[in-house]
């Protein structure tokens, strides 16, 4: 014969226990969500961070050589002019990021070129943007650009 738990009037669970087990399914979904970012969001990151890097130690190259050394983009990706062949990358990582329009910075040798910027843009129907910016004295920074305002 089947007998009841003292002060239990019927089986299953009590409220508690359904609130715990939903806080933990909460809670998994929201790491899972956090987890799974967009692809070429941090495709986009990833390539801003690494271009305010080349372009830093094409900065500090052109400084510490006294040559001039400028950076433009060109159809397969950019080069930068002044360095021997091979000093720097010179490709995009990703397929899916390019620059928003030709763009040509003068990397020094001055130690102060005036404020430049590079905006990079995500291919595809989901266009995000990133600008990679200094304002000649500090140095490359990935930044969200500035909203455009009303027309």
């Amino acid at each position: 014969m089947r007998t009841l738990a003292p002060g239990r009037n019927s089986p299953g669970f009590t409220l508690i226990e359904l609130l715990l087990v939903i806080a933990i399914i909460a809670v998994a979904s929201a790491g899972v969500s956090f987890a799974m970012r967009d692809s070429a969001e941090s495709q986009l990151e990833q390539e801003a961070v690494r271009l305010a890097a080349l372009l830093e130690s094409g900065r500090a190259r052109s400084q510490a050589s006294g040559v001039p050394v400028v950076w433009r983009t060109t159809d397969t990706g950019f080069e930068f002019r002044g360095l021997p062949e091979g000093a720097l990358p010179k490709a995009w990582l990703s397929t899916m990021v390019a620059p928003s329009a030709p763009t040509v910075l003068v990397l020094g040798p001055d130690p102060i070129t005036g404020p430049q910027k590079v905006r990079l843009v995500t291919q595809g129907s989901n266009r995000r943007t990133l600008e990679v910016a200094t304002d000649g004295v500090r140095p490359y920074g990935v930044q969200v650009p500035a909203a455009a305002g009303p027309p």
